[in-house]
């Protein structure tokens, strides 16, 4: 999931150089999505984790 926020926002950077902004800003909203869902999963598993070896 990190690598797919990673991709979308290289997408986004590539279309702000050659001037797309509707398309960066898509990207960039996507990526802002994707990462923010690999950090709550993230920390899901990285507690899940925890209270398990216990």
């Amino acid at each position: 999931m990190l690598h797919y926020a990673v991709v979308f926002f290289i997408i986004a950077i590539v279309a702000a150089v050659l001037g797309f902004g509707g398309i960066a800003g898509t990207a960039a909203g996507i990526a802002k999505i994707l990462f923010i869902l690999f950090l709550i999963l993230f920390l899901v598993s990285l507690i899940m984790s925890l209270l398990k070896k216990k």
